[in-house]
This record gives C-alpha cells, structure tokens and sequence, in this order.
C-alpha cells in the first residue's frame, strides 16, 4: 500500500483597507471559512494587517509595527487553539525603539507559539521601498514543527532565492510557505505583465522540484498606490505539479490538500538531495567569484 500524508492547505488572498481593524476582522473571519471547510494550516498574506505601506518611504507606518509575540498573535493564538488549525501570519515586528523587522508568526494548532522567521532578503526597488522599513532577518532560516508537519516560511523576496529554499529543506522542511505582496506597476505593458507573473511562479515551481516538497505562495490583490498586485497565489505540489491556482483579480479563500508523503518517491526518481556535491560549493559564500581570482 502506498504511504499517504495528506494534509489540508487553507489560503487567504484579499484586498487591504488603511483600517487595520477591519483587515484583521477579515482575516480572522477567513481562517474560521478555511477551518470550516478542513484546513489545517491556514497562511495568510504578507502584511495582511495594513496597505502595503512600502510603496512609499514615510515615517507614518512605523506606528502599525508590533512587538511578537504581542496583541495579534494572542489573538490569533486563541483562534488557532478554537479551530484547531495551525495559522502563518506576516507581521510588522517592532523589535525595539528604531528597529523593525518584515516577519513572520507560526502557531500551532493548540494556539502555541511556536516562534517567528525575520525575512532575510530585502528588496529597494520603485514602490517596493523595504529597506526604509525593514532590517535583514537576523533569526536564520528556520523550520516550525506543527502538529500537520514541519513548516518552513519564507517572506517575498526571498522567494527568488534557491539558496532560502534549500537551506531550509536541508533543516527538515516538509513544505513551503511565502506569504507575498508582489504586483505589476499600473499601465505596465501587458506582455511584461505576463512575463514577471510566469518569472514568479517559474522560480518557486523550481524550487519544489529542486528540493521534492510542495511549496505555497500566496499573494494579495487590489490597487495600492501604483503598484496593481497581481493576485495569483498557487500551490504546487513534489514534482512543481499545479495544485490550486488562485484568479489575479479578486479575494480567494482556498481550501487543497498536499501529500507530504509523495517527497519521499519524488527524491528517490530525482535524487537531487544525494547527489549534491558539497565538497564543491564553498564559493556560494561569496558576493561574486571571478575567474582565476581567489577573491
């Protein structure tokens, strides 16, 4: 008989409002939906709480950040241990007086805190001005044992990077969670449009085969600023086989079930992890290797 490890995945892809209030009503309205309908982890988007306030650099937003644990992770931690359900929640870290952090809460299906990941990678592009906000994750790459298997999650960015998705499979990760706010500049061509979304989902179905586990994206949608985000959020499964796939235009509250059980038959065919030559990598340490040169 084949081994099977099926575990229900809930998805909340939504709009913001500039009133916080209403965007955590909403999304704790949303885990109890996916609960409802069997989930058993519930990832939400990145920085659900607010707008993307990253579009422009202001001192205003610093004044959403929160410590975690603080005030929403208690409620969330309620939540979880009434549903039952583990919960992946993007936050604005208020580390201490002048230092914040793009992070990441995971709960555990009994309302436990089970600990947070500090995004590692930080981007500086028009609209997408995080290093005015955010200080590079300091935590590592980190793994979350749940009660529905061990976890590893990842913020955005740091979805381009095959390095993050190794390292953290290497520490026993069984999927992938990206909570995400990616979108398209308003009035971009079409054309460009379609490439950067197939770039996007390109690089993180390589990153479930190149490592044999599932991998969860989930993004936002609506207009903020001039940055049009583009929705999308997908789920693939062992071998970057499309499992759900979420419309670019409108709020999705998705309910799929992945089988962790399949990592195991999908390395033993592509054995990618075996055959690693480790010996060999030591220049993946450096900024850049020139040819001939030991700098």
């Amino acid at each position: 008989m084949v081994e099977t490890r099926k575990v229900k995945i809930g998805i909340v892809q939504t709009s913001c409002v500039a009133d916080t209030t209403k965007n955590m009503a909403r999304a704790e309205e949303a885990i109890r939906h996916a609960a409802l309908r069997g989930a058993n982890i519930v990832c939400l988007q990145e920085l659900f709480r607010s707008l993307y306030f990253c579009v422009t650099e202001n001192y205003a937003p610093f004044d959403l950040a929160e410590p975690i644990p603080g005030p929403t992770t208690e409620n969330l931690k309620s939540l979880a241990a009434d549903l039952g359900v583990v919960i992946v929640a993007s936050l604005f870290e208020k580390r201490a007086a002048g230092l914040y952090h793009n992070s990441a809460a995971v709960i555990d299906a009994d309302g436990t805190y089970l600990g947070k990941y500090r995004k590692m990678h930080i981007p500086d592009d028009p609209s997408f001005y995080e290093k005015f906000y955010f200080t590079p994750g300091d935590l590592g790459f980190r793994v979350f044992k749940t009660r529905f298997g061990v976890i590893g999650v990842l913020i955005c960015w740091d979805q381009w990077y095959p390095e993050a998705a190794r390292l953290t499979t290497l520490m026993g990760a069984e999927m992938l969670f990206y909570p995400t706010a990616i979108g398209w500049a308003e009035g971009e061509d079409p054309r460009v449009c379609r490439n950067q979304y197939d770039a996007w989902r390109t690089i993180q179905r390589a990153h479930a085969i190149a490592n044999g586990i599932p991998v969860v994206s989930i993004n936002r949608i609506g207009k903020e600023g001039n940055i049009v985000f583009w929705g999308g959020s997908f789920a693939v499964d062992t071998l970057g086989e499309l499992i759900h796939q979420s419309p670019h235009d409108r709020d999705d509250i998705a309910v799929f079930e992945v089988d962790l059980a399949k990592s195991d038959t999908t390395r033993q065919h592509w054995p990618f992890l075996r055959d690693r030559r480790i010996d060999a990598y030591d220049g993946i340490t450096r900024r850049f290797l020139d040819s001939g040169s030991d700098t």
